[in-house]
């Protein structure tokens, strides 16, 4: 079988995706053939350069344009882009890849999962981590009961690119466009890898969301410098309406308690993403910065011992290097692109898809409720 795809963004994620289909012949041959056919965005200039840097045919500048001429649709665009190309797409009888978070509000991501429901197209959200094999074996761990009842949860994801208040704004700055800042951003990563190890949804939670700097330079405004030296201090800025920070207690509906945290501003972390579960029989710790490896207690061990996640038995590693050759982040798209495509191929379901991006933004709303309302907030069906 042979789709044809198109790619709204041909920035960070686009690169990324591109990358990823490009690696899928080589290492799994198994895959649909995939032709990268249109390459959609607003800079014609860029574009022109971009179709030949990530395998494109051609460009256009309009989705509306391509959404019906393609087999796969990957909406890589800003938050905001994300519910009318998707659902048009999805109406047109085109299969979606949407980046997460599914969209920039909870209204947008009903109607998006609602599209989704409605049509008979496979819908994918973008939680590549769910695809490191670490993270894989982490699940088969908990599904066999080697950890035993899972009492806690704890998830961070510490960044630090905004720590400096001269950094520019950016759309991931403005709430029309990204809809929420680190929450969404990033802590939509730990809240689906959370549920996805636990199996279990989060029902309730206690949010608390932070901005440190309300406003930044707008790129490409007036140099500072030269300001500077001629005794100004005025320069051109646009505000900040997102969080720069969250942080959340969660009640998870087997019982177990979650904690949540996510920074732009945790200083000296570049990517840092780790989840632990604690249970009755062990427990579980996973750092994304030290992605092939996974820490496991098990029993009454009487501490962790670390498992490097590289053997040919371990999932996808097979289709890589000898054993205990290392793989890298770039990987688990590799991987997700591989599960979504054979999905779309076979005719199989597959997961994560709108309506796992769609549980995702019930809690971001229900812990940007919380931090409104100073109180515990239920997390929506």
């Amino acid at each position: 079988m042979s789709l044809t795809v198109g790619f709204l963004g041909y920035r960070f994620m686009g690169k990324a995706h591109a990358n990823a289909l490009a690696r899928l012949p080589m290492f799994f041959p198994d895959a649909p053939d995939v032709e990268r056919d249109v390459l959609i965005g607003r800079d014609e200039e860029a574009l022109s350069a971009a179709i030949d840097q990530l395998g494109f045919d051609r460009y256009a500048t309009d989705w509306r344009d391509t959404v019906d001429d393609v087999d796969v649709f990957y909406n890589l665009g800003p938050n905001n882009l994300h519910p009318d190309p998707s659902i048009a797409a999805l109406n047109a009888g085109t299969h979606v890849f949407c980046e997460k978070p599914l969209a920039h509000d909870l209204d947008a991501a009903k109607r998006m999962a609602s599209a989704a429901r409605e049509s008979d197209m496979s819908t994918a959200t973008a939680f590549n981590y769910r695809f490191v094999p670490a993270i894989q074996y982490a699940r088969e761990l908990v599904e066999s009961g080697a950890i035993g009842e899972v009492y806690h949860v704890r998830a961070r994801y510490l960044q630090d690119w905004l720590v400096d208040p001269q950094a520019p704004w950016s759309w991931r700055n403005s709430a029309d466009i990204a809809g929420s800042g680190a929450l969404g951003d990033l802590g939509a990563h730990s809240i689906d890898l959370a549920q996805f190890l636990l199996g279990s949804r989060v029902e309730r939670v206690s949010g608390h969301l932070r901005t440190f700097v309300n406003d930044r330079p707008v790129p490409g405004a007036d140099d500072s410098d030269a300001l500077s030296a001629a005794g100004s201090d005025s320069r051109e800025t646009r505000p900040v309406t997102v969080d720069d920070a969250y942080s959340a207690q969660a009640a998870f509906a087997n019982g177990a308690m979650g904690v949540f945290e996510a920074s732009r501003f945790a200083t000296g972390h570049k990517n840092g993403n780790t989840i632990e579960l604690n249970g009755s029989e062990g427990a579980i710790r996973f750092d994304l910065e030290r992605l092939n490896e996974l820490e496991v207690l098990r029993g009454d061990g009487r501490g962790f011992e670390t498992i490097h996640v590289t053997d040919d038995a371990d999932p996808y590693v097979d289709r890589w290097w000898p054993a205990g050759h290392n793989i890298g982040w770039e990987h688990a798209l590799v991987h997700e692109n591989y599960e979504f495509l054979s999905a779309i191929g076979n005719g199989e379901p597959y997961e994560p898809d709108f309506e796992t991006g769609l549980a995702v933004q019930r809690v971001l709303d229900a812990i940007e409720r919380s931090d409104e309302r100073g109180e515990w907030a239920d997390v929506r069906a």
